[in-house]
């Protein structure tokens, strides 16, 4: 990927609260700005339908690795072109910290522009703020998926 993102929030919630509530890929646009839609097709591949740039984009992506508590990591394998992982950290029995890594690879010149002007930075801040608002005022998750995923297999 031509360009990467890290950030990370604190949340106000057990590490199993955080975790469980970001397997609910559907819920997704509740939080993330731009994006429209994502489908569940199945335990390790979702359907993500996106406004980026003003563009309408649609992508396939492929769970890779997914543990229970502690990450969730991705790859695109149509479409527009991303990676990452999301990782989940405990700080203490009532608050978690929520990693984003994140590679992606700009297709248009607005794209570009707006990268070098740090907006994919600024949108995954923002959907991260958001995310804490959302299971902050929920207080629990709204659903859990609790299988495990090694090497794009459900392995639990």
């Amino acid at each position: 990927m031509d360009n990467y993102i890290e950030k990370s929030i604190n949340v106000r919630v057990p590490v199993h609260t955080a975790y469980n509530q970001w397997t609910q890929f559907e819920e997704f646009p509740k939080f993330m700005k731009g994006v429209k839609e994502i489908r569940q097709l199945d335990d390790t591949h979702v359907h993500w339908v996106a406004e980026i740039a003003g563009k309408h984009k649609e992508w396939d992506a492929e769970i890779t690795e997914q543990v229970p508590d502690q990450r969730i990591s991705w790859r695109s394998v149509a479409g527009t072109g991303n990676s990452g992982e999301v990782q989940f950290r405990p700080l203490g029995t009532s608050e978690t910290e929520v990693r984003v890594r994140m590679g992606f690879e700009p297709e248009s010149m607005v794209e570009k522009i707006g990268d070098a002007l740090h907006a994919p930075d600024r949108r995954v801040e923002g959907d991260l703020e958001r995310f804490k608002e959302f299971i902050e005022s929920h207080g629990q998750e709204s659903g859990a998926w609790r299988g495990e995923v090694h090497g794009g297999d459900r392995t639990a």
